[in-house]
Protein backbone atom coordinates (compact mmCIF):
# COMPACT_ATOMS: atom_id res chain seq x y z
CA UNK A 1 0.00 0.00 0.00
CA UNK A 2 1.12 3.61 -1.02
CA UNK A 3 0.82 6.51 1.42
CA UNK A 4 1.05 10.09 0.21
CA UNK A 5 1.86 12.90 2.61
CA UNK A 6 1.65 16.38 1.82
CA UNK A 7 3.58 18.70 4.20
CA UNK A 8 3.89 22.54 3.83
CA UNK A 9 6.88 24.64 4.97
CA UNK A 10 5.85 27.38 7.10
CA UNK A 11 6.92 29.63 9.68
CA UNK A 12 8.57 28.11 13.12
CA UNK A 13 5.79 27.44 15.04
CA UNK A 14 8.17 29.11 18.27
CA UNK A 15 8.93 31.92 16.35
CA UNK A 16 6.90 35.31 17.00
CA UNK A 17 5.60 36.94 13.44
CA UNK A 18 5.74 40.78 12.21
CA UNK A 19 3.83 42.03 9.12
CA UNK A 20 5.51 43.74 6.40
CA UNK A 21 5.03 47.84 7.21
CA UNK A 22 2.80 47.81 3.84
CA UNK A 23 0.51 45.46 5.72
CA UNK A 24 0.69 42.77 2.48
CA UNK A 25 1.33 40.07 4.40
CA UNK A 26 3.33 38.58 7.34
CA UNK A 27 7.52 39.04 7.31
CA UNK A 28 9.49 35.86 6.09
CA UNK A 29 12.75 37.14 5.49
CA UNK A 30 15.69 35.77 7.64
CA UNK A 31 13.04 33.85 10.24
CA UNK A 32 13.18 30.25 10.67
CA UNK A 33 11.27 27.78 8.69
CA UNK A 34 10.17 24.23 9.62
CA UNK A 35 7.80 21.57 9.02
CA UNK A 36 3.65 22.16 9.51
CA UNK A 37 3.17 20.44 12.73
CA UNK A 38 0.31 18.98 11.92
CA UNK A 39 2.03 17.39 8.91
CA UNK A 40 4.45 16.18 10.66
CA UNK A 41 2.34 14.42 12.95
CA UNK A 42 0.67 12.83 9.88
CA UNK A 43 4.59 11.31 8.43
CA UNK A 44 4.95 9.81 11.43
CA UNK A 45 1.26 8.40 11.09
CA UNK A 46 2.29 7.04 8.09
CA UNK A 47 5.64 5.55 8.65
CA UNK A 48 4.36 4.34 11.45
CA UNK A 49 1.74 2.23 9.47
CA UNK A 50 4.83 1.50 7.06
CA UNK A 51 6.83 0.02 10.29
CA UNK A 52 3.57 -2.07 11.54
CA UNK A 53 3.52 -3.35 7.63
CA UNK A 54 0.26 -2.28 6.35
CA UNK A 55 1.95 0.12 4.10
CA UNK A 56 5.05 -0.09 1.59
CA UNK A 57 5.80 3.01 0.49
CA UNK A 58 5.42 6.89 2.12
CA UNK A 59 5.82 9.47 -0.40
CA UNK A 60 5.85 13.25 1.41
CA UNK A 61 4.77 15.76 -1.52
CA UNK A 62 5.15 19.74 -0.94
CA UNK A 63 4.19 22.87 -2.72
CA UNK A 64 5.93 25.80 -3.13
CA UNK A 65 9.17 27.20 -3.43
CA UNK A 66 12.74 25.60 -3.68
CA UNK A 67 13.50 25.89 -0.13
CA UNK A 68 10.62 23.37 0.62
CA UNK A 69 13.22 20.59 -0.26
CA UNK A 70 14.29 21.25 3.06
CA UNK A 71 10.78 20.72 4.72
CA UNK A 72 10.60 17.29 2.29
CA UNK A 73 13.94 16.56 3.71
CA UNK A 74 12.90 16.00 7.11
CA UNK A 75 9.71 14.71 6.00
CA UNK A 76 12.62 12.07 4.80
CA UNK A 77 14.18 11.91 7.79
CA UNK A 78 11.39 10.93 9.52
CA UNK A 79 10.86 7.91 7.73
CA UNK A 80 9.43 8.50 4.23
CA UNK A 81 10.95 6.66 1.46
CA UNK A 82 10.86 9.17 -1.46
CA UNK A 83 9.90 12.93 -2.07
CA UNK A 84 8.17 15.06 -5.04
CA UNK A 85 7.88 18.82 -4.78
CA UNK A 86 5.80 20.77 -6.88
CA UNK A 87 8.02 23.91 -7.24
CA UNK A 88 6.54 26.88 -7.90
CA UNK A 89 7.37 30.44 -6.55
CA UNK A 90 3.38 31.63 -7.06
CA UNK A 91 1.28 32.35 -4.05
CA UNK A 92 -0.48 28.73 -3.53
CA UNK A 93 -3.93 28.74 -1.98
CA UNK A 94 -5.52 26.21 -0.68
CA UNK A 95 -7.64 25.17 -4.18
CA UNK A 96 -4.35 25.41 -5.86
CA UNK A 97 -2.78 23.26 -3.64
CA UNK A 98 -6.07 20.36 -3.95
CA UNK A 99 -5.56 20.52 -7.24
CA UNK A 100 -1.79 19.98 -7.07
CA UNK A 101 -2.37 16.69 -4.96
CA UNK A 102 -5.36 15.49 -7.40
CA UNK A 103 -2.92 15.12 -9.79
CA UNK A 104 -0.25 13.23 -8.05
CA UNK A 105 -2.81 10.76 -7.03
CA UNK A 106 -3.60 10.32 -10.71
CA UNK A 107 -0.14 9.76 -11.22
CA UNK A 108 0.77 7.87 -8.17
CA UNK A 109 -1.97 6.09 -7.38
CA UNK A 110 -1.39 5.68 -3.50
CA UNK A 111 -4.45 3.52 -1.56
CA UNK A 112 -4.31 7.23 1.35
CA UNK A 113 -3.46 10.53 2.01
CA UNK A 114 -2.57 11.64 5.39
CA UNK A 115 -2.32 15.03 5.91
CA UNK A 116 -2.12 18.03 8.27
CA UNK A 117 -5.69 19.30 9.59
CA UNK A 118 -4.41 23.19 8.92
CA UNK A 119 -1.20 24.47 8.67
CA UNK A 120 -0.08 27.16 11.31
CA UNK A 121 0.50 29.93 8.78
CA UNK A 122 -3.28 30.86 7.35
CA UNK A 123 -5.45 27.95 9.93
CA UNK A 124 -7.12 27.45 6.26
CA UNK A 125 -8.14 24.08 7.27
CA UNK A 126 -9.89 23.64 3.51
CA UNK A 127 -6.77 21.66 1.84
CA UNK A 128 -7.69 18.25 3.09
CA UNK A 129 -11.64 18.67 2.29
CA UNK A 130 -11.51 20.15 -0.82
CA UNK A 131 -8.63 17.01 -2.03
CA UNK A 132 -11.81 14.90 -1.56
CA UNK A 133 -14.24 16.52 -3.44
CA UNK A 134 -11.92 16.82 -6.28
CA UNK A 135 -10.83 13.28 -6.15
CA UNK A 136 -14.30 11.86 -5.10
CA UNK A 137 -12.85 10.09 -2.20
CA UNK A 138 -14.31 9.56 0.99
CA UNK A 139 -12.51 11.47 3.74
CA UNK A 140 -12.52 11.34 7.96
CA UNK A 141 -11.06 14.79 9.61
CA UNK A 142 -9.55 15.58 12.62
CA UNK A 143 -8.02 11.93 13.16
CA UNK A 144 -7.12 11.16 16.62
CA UNK A 145 -6.46 7.21 15.70
CA UNK A 146 -5.77 5.22 12.44
CA UNK A 147 -6.58 1.52 11.99
CA UNK A 148 -5.85 0.34 8.44
CA UNK A 149 -7.01 -3.21 7.31
CA UNK A 150 -8.76 -5.59 5.17
CA UNK A 151 -8.68 -2.40 2.47
CA UNK A 152 -10.81 -0.17 4.74
CA UNK A 153 -9.54 2.64 7.33
CA UNK A 154 -11.15 3.55 10.91
CA UNK A 155 -10.86 6.24 11.81
CA UNK A 156 -11.46 7.45 15.78
CA UNK A 157 -12.29 11.27 15.97
CA UNK A 158 -13.31 14.04 18.87
CA UNK A 159 -16.60 16.19 17.92
CA UNK A 160 -18.21 18.82 19.70
CA UNK A 161 -20.70 16.10 21.48
CA UNK A 162 -17.76 13.65 22.45
CA UNK A 163 -16.19 11.05 20.05
CA UNK A 164 -17.31 8.89 16.65
CA UNK A 165 -15.86 6.41 14.71
CA UNK A 166 -16.03 6.73 10.93
CA UNK A 167 -15.12 3.18 8.80
CA UNK A 168 -14.49 3.74 5.17
CA UNK A 169 -13.26 2.01 2.12
CA UNK A 170 -9.81 2.97 0.41
CA UNK A 171 -8.40 5.20 -1.06
CA UNK A 172 -9.13 7.46 1.29
CA UNK A 173 -8.25 10.99 2.24
CA UNK A 174 -7.39 11.68 6.38
CA UNK A 175 -6.41 14.93 7.98
CA UNK A 176 -4.71 14.44 11.63
CA UNK A 177 -5.34 15.88 14.85
CA UNK A 178 -2.80 16.74 17.42
CA UNK A 179 -4.02 13.85 19.85
CA UNK A 180 -3.00 11.16 16.95
CA UNK A 181 0.63 10.65 17.91
CA UNK A 182 3.65 12.78 19.03
CA UNK A 183 5.96 12.41 16.26
CA UNK A 184 9.68 11.03 17.37
CA UNK A 185 12.81 12.95 17.23
CA UNK A 186 14.94 13.25 14.19
CA UNK A 187 18.52 11.94 14.51
CA UNK A 188 21.59 12.67 12.80
CA UNK A 189 21.73 9.37 11.34
CA UNK A 190 18.59 9.71 9.73
CA UNK A 191 18.82 13.10 8.43
CA UNK A 192 22.26 12.05 6.27
CA UNK A 193 20.15 9.38 5.87
CA UNK A 194 17.74 11.33 4.05
CA UNK A 195 19.92 13.89 1.89
CA UNK A 196 20.41 10.65 -0.23
CA UNK A 197 16.74 9.30 -0.62
CA UNK A 198 15.08 10.46 -3.90
CA UNK A 199 14.16 13.99 -4.54
CA UNK A 200 11.85 14.51 -7.57
CA UNK A 201 10.51 18.26 -8.65
CA UNK A 202 7.57 19.45 -11.09
CA UNK A 203 6.27 22.23 -11.88
CA UNK A 204 2.54 22.96 -11.39
CA UNK A 205 2.38 23.12 -15.77
CA UNK A 206 3.32 19.96 -16.14
CA UNK A 207 0.94 18.40 -14.01
CA UNK A 208 -1.42 20.45 -16.40
CA UNK A 209 -2.75 22.83 -12.96
CA UNK A 210 -3.92 26.21 -13.10
CA UNK A 211 -2.88 27.84 -9.64
CA UNK A 212 -3.99 31.07 -10.12
CA UNK A 213 -4.97 32.79 -6.78
CA UNK A 214 -8.90 32.97 -6.61
CA UNK A 215 -8.52 35.26 -3.69
CA UNK A 216 -7.27 38.46 -2.56
CA UNK A 217 -5.34 39.50 0.40
CA UNK A 218 -6.58 43.07 1.31
CA UNK A 219 -4.85 43.87 4.56
CA UNK A 220 -2.85 42.26 7.23
CA UNK A 221 -2.99 43.71 10.59
CA UNK A 222 -1.38 42.65 13.91
CA UNK A 223 -4.07 41.84 16.21
CA UNK A 224 -4.44 44.98 18.96
CA UNK A 225 -2.47 44.77 22.54
CA UNK A 226 -4.40 43.57 25.35
CA UNK A 227 -5.07 46.34 27.56
CA UNK A 228 -3.87 46.42 31.18
CA UNK A 229 -6.27 45.20 33.67
CA UNK A 230 -7.78 46.96 36.87
CA UNK A 231 -8.40 45.74 40.58
CA UNK A 232 -12.04 46.39 41.49
CA UNK A 233 -12.95 46.94 45.20
CA UNK A 234 -15.90 45.32 45.11
CA UNK A 235 -18.62 42.50 43.02
CA UNK A 236 -20.98 45.08 42.42
CA UNK A 237 -18.36 47.17 40.81
CA UNK A 238 -16.86 44.29 38.54
CA UNK A 239 -20.63 43.46 37.75
CA UNK A 240 -21.05 47.34 36.60
CA UNK A 241 -18.06 47.24 34.54
CA UNK A 242 -19.16 44.03 32.99
CA UNK A 243 -22.64 45.36 31.76
CA UNK A 244 -21.54 48.54 30.76
CA UNK A 245 -17.76 48.00 29.70
CA UNK A 246 -17.33 44.68 28.74
CA UNK A 247 -20.41 44.22 27.37
CA UNK A 248 -20.70 40.78 27.83
CA UNK A 249 -23.73 40.48 30.28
Amino acid sequence: MKILVPVKRVVDANIKVTVKSDNSGVDIANVKMSINPFDEIAVEAAVRLKESGVATEVIAVSCGVTQCQETLRTALAIGADRAILVESNDELQPLAVAKLLKALIDKEQPQLVILGKQAIDDDSNQTGQMLAALANLPQATYASKITVAGGRATVAREVDGGSETLEMSLPAVITTDLRLNEPRYVTLPNIMKAKKKPLETVRPDTLGVDVMPRLKTLKVTEPPKRRAGVKVSDVRTLVDKLRNEAKVL
